[in-house]
């Protein structure tokens, strides 16, 4: 197991694979390296793929502390001291997404290329109102519950009738995924404070933004949002594949995020 440890005492598990400029593959709220797993191979036929566990998910520390999408950006700023790399690319998909306009933003020198996959630049009616429900079916229902709601909305319908198994979460298995509720609540409050619309215009790394027009939980519409706000940026509407694209069109995801990082 590849560990960083950080200056706080905690942990970072992460990963490697491949050759070429370095990438990095930054994971959603759920926060774990193997969400990337269907496009880790084709990628690190081009890259240098570096990916990790966020802190408080999978194989990383624990702890509750003082979760933010700022406390996220730093961690991933971190693990590229560790590797003595001054910049990389950065493909940050939904919370990952956020992580990446907060770098771009405070340490435009970092990065390359920027890839926004599935995210958002402020919180919305909509947004707010889902996240609220998902944190109260966490908090009253328990973890498989939210495992098997939160994967109703990630996957598209025809996804589910295809992979059926997404939404089957047994509650030993919930325990594995979910150990600590109180760190899931923790980093749902931190996502909802994030609002950078005002400061995106300043963002000067080449930037695509992706989404997919049946996503329920980042809507096409604040992906347009972001095409608007970033000056420059690519925009990119895939006509289908949920909030988890990258997995449900790993194949065109691929190839869209190539084609810009190399272009």
């Amino acid at each position: 197991m590849t560990r960083l440890r950080l200056a706080d005492g905690g942990f970072l598990h992460y990963e490697l694979a491949g050759s070429g400029p370095p990438l990095l593959l930054v994971p959603g709220l759920g926060g774990l390296a193997d969400f990337w797993n269907p496009v880790v191979p084709a990628l690190a036929e081009h890259f240098t793929v570096i990916r990790h566990d966020h802190r408080g998910c999978g194989r990383s520390s624990q702890e509750r502390i003082a979760f933010s999408i700022a406390q996220m950006a730093g961690d991933v700023l971190a693990l590229l001291d560790h590797l003595g790399l001054e910049r990389a690319h950065l493909v940050g998909h939904s919370t990952g997404g956020a992580i990446g306009q907060t770098i771009a933003l405070d340490h435009p020198d970092r990065l390359d290329r920027l890839v926004l996959s599935a995210t958002w630049a402020a919180p919305d009616a909509y947004f707010q109102s889902l996240f609220a429900a998902r944190s109260a079916i966490l908090r009253t229902g328990g973890p498989a519950l939210y495992l098997q709601s939160s994967a109703l909305v990630l996957h598209p319908p025809w996804w589910i009738r295809d992979h059926p198994e997404v939404v089957t979460v047994t509650e030993e298995a919930a325990r594995t995924r979910v150990p600590d509720p109180e760190i899931v609540l923790a980093r749902i409050a931190a996502i909802l404070r994030h609002d950078r619309a005002a400061d995106l215009h300043r963002v000067t790394a080449p930037t695509l933004a992706i989404g997919a027009r049946d996503d329920m939980v980042t809507p096409a519409y604040l992906t347009e949002a972001l095409g608007r706000l970033i000056g420059q940026a690519t925009m990119l509407i895939l006509p289908e594949g949920g909030h988890f694209f990258p997995v449900t069109r790993s194949d065109r995801f691929v190839r869209e995020v190539v084609g810009f990082l190399e272009g």
